[in-house]
């Protein structure tokens, strides 16, 4: 649920996005050396105090913010932080470092981004004018009830991709993206009537996955190495897998993607990471 600082410093106004959110992906791991070297008084307490540090209701807590276990061994865990205030999401990790367990962990990669609505996203008129491309007759019963279907759903979509609700569906997985600027193969020389098309196919096959995957694309230009970041969910991890083989046959993906690395996790609360991490 999206809930307002209650507690807290004032946020800077110059810091707050005009529209949408401040994100981050942040991973972390373990120093397994230097955790044997605490005592089990000390182990106990920075538990606590991580406990603390990642409960999402709690007083100085971003807007939005999700922990999980992650796989193989790019990491032991990572956390998704959203908030207008870029601050407060970097609060998160200076207080985790310098947590009774902050000695222990090593981060092991971070992407900052923003949310946006994409200008891939069609205006309504966009929408009714590629139902005409697509077949549709103006004007007729059909065309109608899909264009104020579409215009029901406008504003909450937009709304959902600028504030979001993060579903608590068990598998995650994130990866930056760019777009080629490769000779032949350059985005972002292409008219934008090409991009709109492939990217319409790209979210077509999107689609053929509601109700087992869901998304939310960052924007990263300005911010960080990567232009995007893909953030996953999925109700079990194989739907992972097939979205992202499916969809990389699309034109915008086999021809123009980039992609960066790949983490896949289980969304986790604090008390179970440190379980699953054997930190006892």
């Amino acid at each position: 649920m999206n809930r307002p600082h209650a507690h807290g410093p004032q946020v800077e106004p110059s810091l707050i996005p005009q529209e949408g959110w401040h994100c981050t992906h942040i991973y972390y791991s373990l120093d397994r050396v230097r955790l044997s070297r605490l005592e089990s008084d000390a182990r106990s307490r920075g538990r606590e105090e991580l406990q603390q540090i990642l409960d999402p209701e709690g007083e100085n807590a971003p807007v939005q913010m999700q922990s999980f276990v992650v796989s193989g061994h790019k990491a032991d865990f990572g956390l998704m932080l959203l908030d207008p205030d870029p601050l407060r999401i970097d609060a998160v990790h200076q207080a985790i470092m310098s947590s009774g367990l902050g000695t222990c962990l090593q981060p092991s990669y971070s992407f900052v981004s923003l949310t946006e609505v994409s200008e891939y996203v069609p205006t309504l008129q966009q929408y009714a004018d590629r139902l005409v491309d697509e077949g549709e007759e103006a004007g007729s019963p059909s065309y109608e009830a899909k264009v104020n279907a579409y215009k029901t759903r406008e504003p909450a979509m937009r709304k959902q991709r600028l504030t979001p609700d993060l579903v608590s569906w068990p598998a995650m997985c994130f990866y930056p993206m760019n777009k080629k600027r490769q000779t032949g193969e350059n985005w972002f020389r292409e008219p934008l009537v090409h991009r709109r098309r492939m990217m319409a196919e790209h979210a077509k096959s999107g689609m053929e996955f509601a109700g087992r995957v869901t998304q939310l694309i960052t924007v990263g230009v300005g911010l960080d190495d990567w232009e995007w970041g893909v953030t996953l969910w999925a109700k079990n991890p194989e739907f992972l897998k097939d979205i992202v083989y499916r969809m990389r046959f699309d034109e915008a993906s086999a021809r123009y993607a980039e992609f960066g690395p790949f983490y896949v996790g289980y969304l986790a609360a604090a008390a179970e990471i440190l379980d699953h991490c054997r930190v006892s």
